[in-house]
């Protein structure tokens, strides 16, 4: 047993399982817990505590997700050896890491943002280890400024693993690093032209609307259904350019299946235009195989290919990277060399090692399973709270889901009812060129960064906020 046994309250508002699971969590933190240290068995603990087993195994489950114990089979659950680094937030956290939370953002206890990812299992140690290796003397020259389309090295690596993984052809020469897909588009609009319309989805990734609009770009709008953009009605466009999100539709979520991605390449030959593939996060792909990218199904001269490291890895690394075909990389090496490089060479250098030593193949692995039993807690939790008084839309891929609610509610009250709770969750208004008031509004809500406790937690607030 523990050397100082938890005292659990049933008349608290927080479940028995979330106490007993924080309480070893912070005994692990503290020290208190040793690693290697077997935990007590469920029943043992049960008729110590006076508890169901059902209570115990919940918290057991929590602590094996977030990587505090190990199943050793026929052996039983075992602390594991952690990494000091992993223990950056404080010890002492009450009900849903209020605490943690409180000082990212004072309003909301729980944050449903889908730009955050999971923290607690980027690998800080190896990531320092390998950062400290590119400054070692003879390692000098990354002080200096460095190639202009980004470091030779990063690049090689970043073509190989688009070919393993998403079937992209193209070599190292026409990959551009850029700190960020938003300055990557400004420059692929200096590179493609201004005077023609680019088409966007609609709903769609309201940033790169306001970036060809910022640029004096005519944006045409197009409307998706649940294969993605409609193609007939892009074709009743005057677009040459469109730009699409067909792994993960933002923020509908639809994946697109081959036939329409052959659609959008036959009109892509009949324009002569371009496609541009926004590849933001598919890596995280939960029910069926993945789909070719359109860069490595049809005529990779039409096709310009975007990619980030800010979904899988960490959002402030600031690296993405745009595969461009011959004649744009041709343009590309003949006018805008000049602009130098925005990523720094010391994290192009980290990225590279990283990736070449097969850190990043590990991560993403480990970071499949952390997110798709976030993601099973979430669809289990709306249909456990929630049930038929909502539908859930995109839920094959990515790091979040719409959902669509039937109570009567505007968009508004949804989200003002939500955070009179403390609870932050976002518009899908915000996405359309032009917003209808919709019978049924829809709320996105993201959980890369949230753990599974807060997911359910979260779900279940948020239906007696909403009178579900």
């Amino acid at each position: 047993m523990f050397e100082i046994m938890p005292i659990l309250d049933s008349n608290k508002n927080t479940p028995l399982y979330v106490q007993l699971y924080e309480y070893i969590k912070q005994e692990i933190q503290k020290g208190t817990i040793k690693p290697e240290m077997k935990l007590p068995s469920k029943r043992k603990l049960a008729n110590y505590l006076g508890i169901s087993q059902n209570t115990i195994q919940t918290a057991y489950e929590q602590l094996c997700a977030e990587g505090y114990v190990e199943s050793k089979p026929r052996k039983g659950l075992f602390v594991t050896n952690i990494d000091d680094d992993l223990l950056h937030y404080p010890i002492h956290e009450t009900k849903l890491n209020i605490d943690k939370d409180k000082k990212r953002d004072p309003e909301y206890i729980i944050d449903f943002n889908s730009g955050k990812v999971d923290l607690d299992y980027f690998p800080y140690s190896i990531w320092r280890k390998i950062t400290i290796k590119s400054l070692f003397s003879d390692q000098s020259s990354i002080l200096s400024l460095g190639e202009a389309q980004g470091e030779k090295c990063l690049r090689e690596e970043i073509s190989k693993y688009l070919f393993q993984s998403r079937g992209v052809r193209c070599s190292a020469e026409q990959i551009v690093i850029g700190s960020g897909t938003q300055f990557l588009l400004i420059l692929l609009c200096m590179l493609i032209g201004k005077e023609c319309s680019y088409a966007i989805e609609n709903p769609g990734f309201h940033r790169a609307r306001y970036i060809f609009k910022d640029q004096g770009i005519d944006v045409q709008p197009i409307s998706v259904d649940e294969d993605g953009i409609c193609i007939d009605e892009l074709r009743k466009s005057s677009a040459k350019v469109v730009y699409v999100t067909p792994s993960h539709q933002f923020p509908n979520g639809m994946v697109m299946p081959i036939s329409r991605r052959i659609d959008l390449l036959k009109w892509c030959e009949e324009k002569a235009g371009y496609i541009i593939e926004d590849d933001y996060d598919s890596e995280f792909r939960y029910k069926g195989k993945p789909i070719p990218s359109l860069q490595g199904l049809g005529n990779s001269e039409n096709v310009i290919y975007m990619g980030t490291f800010s979904k899988s890895l960490i959002p402030s690394i600031r690296i993405s990277y745009v595969v461009l075909p011959s004649t744009l990389i041709n343009k590309y090496q003949e006018y805008y060399k000049v602009y130098k490089q925005t990523v720094s060479r010391l994290h192009q250098d980290t990225l590279y090692r990283f990736m070449e030593e097969g850190h990043w193949s590990r991560h993403l692995n480990k970071m499949r399973t952390v997110y798709r039993k976030k993601h099973k807690i979430l669809l289990s939790s709306i249909n456990k709270y929630m049930g038929e008084k909502v539908d859930i839309i995109g839920e094959n891929a990515g790091l979040h889901i719409l959902l669509k609610v039937k109570n009567g509610m505007s968009e508004e009250e949804l989200i003002k009812t939500a955070f009179d709770i403390k609870i932050k969750v976002y518009p899908t208004s915000i996405y359309y060129d032009k917003y209808e008031d919709a019978e049924y509004p829809s709320i996105i809500l993201g959980f890369g960064g949230l753990n599974e406790i807060q997911i359910e937690e979260g779900i279940n607030m948020l239906k007696n906020a909403w009178l579900i």
